[in-house]
């Protein structure tokens, strides 16, 4: 006979003996511990889906309410004494984490189906989860777009030249680099990440390239730079962009060198380090406008790639708002359960113009202020966002219309690459990527 896992916490031994072997739990695989921490072990190690609280004392409350809060993904069936369900925290705890409850005496038919049903809402749960990935390299989605970048990632992962990644402001370049680390032949190395447009203009240099003792006021002793820091790694060169001319300068001796000085010394330190850099700005443009360095660009466009907008991939962001959900459980109220339906259509219909970070932020913030036990629309301030469940959303029309836009652009320059651009009004760069963007393949 196939046994299900059951989890059981009882304080009292002998009651727990006893339920261990009753009649109701003869289909169980039953392991008995007696305190919350032997029970967070057991959880961390075997997963079971289905629990079983025998006996909830008054004075544990507090901290069974916060044991059940972060083990909110099992089903607890709780057995109490009729005299529990006098206090009002017992009432409390029950109705925000159990998924039914019995008093004494208990009817053992009424809970082995109360125990199957349980076991059945945790499959269905656990089967709904999308596979897990390991964080660094987790790129939630199964549209289009995001396979396509998943693709691309483990191509230029294999290779050592420098990576650059474009994709709007919050739409997960820090991510797609993470995950270029995590599958290259340099995982085991640091990934350092370097925001550009946060340092100050008279540290630039120091931050990144390091200083010896008394090279400036302050400077007490030797310092690494976070170039150094990344030796044996990738530096992850964030809004790149917004570096200053004279430091452009100094990356492109690096990059073309492989060597640095820090600042106040004449001794040169070869470093080994892949560098990845990103902007949400179209670099060719800002080379064109002066603003950024010819020679730089091509250093570091060597394997371009691009990050899609969340408006392109609306098909993942129940997955994505789901995954937040989950990853941010802490904060919720132990009674929010998860997204209603008029919920997660107001998170398809929304453009989201700030991209992921957007939709964590809206989800982080539904799951404090939700007042139900499911976020609404009103909850992730999406309430205007309403329409019929067949319309086509703003977003959706367009994309369509950036993509038409682009075949017929293509198809008045005869495919060539440098009119169409021209014909569409965009640098040559812009153009590939939205011919990427859009699955366009060019003969």
């Amino acid at each position: 006979m196939h046994h299900k896992e059951l989890l059981c916490i009882a304080a009292d031994r002998n009651l727990a003996a006893a339920y261990a072997h009753a009649h109701a739990l003869r289909e169980w695989k039953v392991r008995t511990v007696h305190t919350l921490h032997d029970a967070s072990r057991a959880l961390r190690t075997d997963g079971y889906l289905v629990g079983l609280l025998v006996g909830l004392d008054e004075a544990e409350h507090a901290e069974l309410d916060s044991f059940l809060s972060q083990n909110w993904k099992q089903q607890w069936i709780g057995l109490l004494r009729p005299a529990a369900l006098d206090s009002a925290r017992c009432r409390q705890l029950v109705g925000d984490h159990l998924y039914a409850f019995h008093t004494d005496p208990v009817d053992p038919v009424n809970l082995g189906y109360a125990l199957g049903h349980a076991f059945g809402v945790a499959t269905l749960r656990e089967a709904a989860q999308p596979a897990a990935e390991p964080a660094a390299t987790a790129m939630i989605g199964g549209s289009a777009a995001i396979r396509r970048l998943r693709t691309q990632i483990a191509r230029v992962a294999q290779a050592d030249a420098p990576v650059f990644v474009w994709g709007e402001s919050g739409s997960g370049k820090e991510l797609a680099a993470r995950a270029i680390h995590a599958q290259s032949q340099r995982a085991d190395g640091p990934f350092v990440p370097v925001n550009c447009g946060a340092l100050a203009p008279a540290l630039i240099q120091s931050e990144l390239f390091g200083h010896v003792r008394g090279a400036f006021t302050g400077a007490a002793s030797d310092k690494p730079g976070l170039i150094e820091a990344a030796g044996g790694g990738t530096l992850f060169l964030d809004e790149v962009a917004e570096l200053p001319k004279d430091q452009q300068a100094n990356l492109l001796r690096f990059l073309q060198e492989k060597t640095i000085y820090r600042v106040g010394s004449t001794r040169s330190i070869a470093v080994d380090v892949r560098v990845i850099a990103a902007s949400h700005v179209d670099l060719q443009r800002a080379v064109q406008q002066g603003l950024f360095r010819e020679d730089l660009y091509y250093r570091l466009n060597v394997l371009p790639l691009t990050v899609p907008a969340l408006r392109e991939r609306c098909a993942d962001v129940p997955l994505l708002a789901e995954h937040f959900f989950r990853t941010y459980a802490a904060d919720k109220p132990p009674g929010l359960k998860g997204f209603s339906s008029a919920a997660i259509q107001a998170l398809r219909q929304h453009d989201w113009p700030g991209n992921v970070r957007e939709l964590i932020n809206r989800t982080r913030r539904a799951m404090v202020l939700a007042e139900g036990r499911r976020i609404t629309p009103g909850d992730l301030g999406l309430a205007h966002a309403s329409g019929p469940p067949g319309g086509v959303g703003l977003g959706e029309s367009r994309i369509e219309a950036e993509r038409a836009a682009v075949m017929a652009g293509l198809e008045r320059a005869g495919n060539n690459i440098s009119r169409a651009a021209r014909e569409l009004g965009v640098s040559r760069m812009t153009l590939y990527r939205l011919l990427d963007k859009h699955g366009i393949h060019v003969k």
